[in-house]
């Protein structure tokens, strides 16, 4: 999958920086509208969802504990979802601490289906063009959340590759995160190692183990995207801030570490992301997000 050298979407300068750092912010990629009717949207799901038969099921990142794999994780592929953050609950007890809309950490991972407002800021020309400039000859979308970084509570989330929980043999998978809010470094916005996708190859797989729940495993496939030069240079990793404005649209290669700190601060950091994959290439029954009965979403359909 190799970047196109003409595009209606991006320029040559947005797909030399794509192509040399693994990540591209976009200003004002949505408009205001757009990025109010999605906050509107996830604050009705928030105030609607009912506790009385959720598992409460927490999302971990896996510092404090294990990574999530319970059964209402591993099945909510074709379904709306809401994960808690670890620390919104108290240790002693096992009570929330905080209102269940300040206490969850995601909404995943149908939006981009089964919510209108969702779905339409998906597959849009902008993100079809943009696409279609990376080189995605069959573009999937096969997940997506809103990430909701609470005030006090967002847990930090370590260095981190996409392509580890969104495997294909090659690798593609590449993120279209989206700023709801101003994510700021005191709200934990992101932070990217610049050029690591040429760097590190994707050595792990998140992936079903056996008998229940989620392990990581040693990838035996690719560990490179198709057409990718790998970068044999020793250069450590540092991290550069990614800032940015409600509205902002920042593209993720699936190879690239980032990460971002713990959210200590009173303001949230709600963000929409979803990501695709190339159709062509092998997505196993192995991997733990597994497609809906109709397959995983075009997103150059329509």
């Amino acid at each position: 999958m190799a970047p196109n050298s003409a595009s209606k979407a991006l320029t040559i300068d947005q797909l030399n920086t794509w192509h040399n750092d693994g990540y591209l912010i976009i200003p004002k990629a949505l408009d205001h509208e757009t990025v109010q009717s999605l906050l509107t949207e996830t604050h009705s799901m928030l105030s609607s969802l009912s506790l009385d038969d959720h598992p409460m099921t927490k999302f971990s990142t896996g510092e404090s504990s294990s990574h999530v794999g319970d059964h209402y994780f591993l099945t909510s592929g074709d379904k709306v979802r809401f994960f808690f953050e670890e620390d919104a609950f108290a240790p002693s007890t096992g009570e929330l601490t905080k209102p269940k809309e300040r206490a969850i950490n995601k909404i995943g991972h149908y939006l981009h289906e089964l919510s209108p407002p969702f779905r339409n800021a998906t597959f849009t020309a902008l993100h079809k063009e943009i696409a279609k400039a990376l080189g995605f000859r069959d573009p999937r979308v096969l997940q997506s959340m809103v990430i909701c970084k609470q005030p006090e509570i967002g847990g930090r989330v370590p260095p981190h590759q996409d392509s580890t929980f969104l495997y294909t043999d090659p690798p593609s998978a590449v993120g279209f995160w989206i700023a709801l809010e101003d994510a700021r470094a005191e709200n934990g916005c992101l932070s990217f190692a610049k050029g690591s996708h040429r760097r590190a190859p994707v050595k792990e797989r998140f992936v079903r183990k056996e008998g229940g729940g989620t392990v990581f495993e040693k990838v035996e496939g690719a560990s490179w995207p198709k057409g990718m030069e790998p970068d044999d240079s020793k250069e450590e990793d540092t991290y550069e801030m990614g800032e940015v404005e409600a509205g902002a649209l920042v593209l993720i290669h699936g190879n690239l570490l980032h990460k971002s700190e713990k959210n200590l601060s009173r303001k949230s950091r709600f963000i929409y992301t979803f990501h695709v994959i190339e159709g062509d290439n092998v997505y196993d029954e192995k991997n733990w997000l597994q497609p809906p009965e109709v397959g995983f979403s075009s997103l150059y359909r329509g």
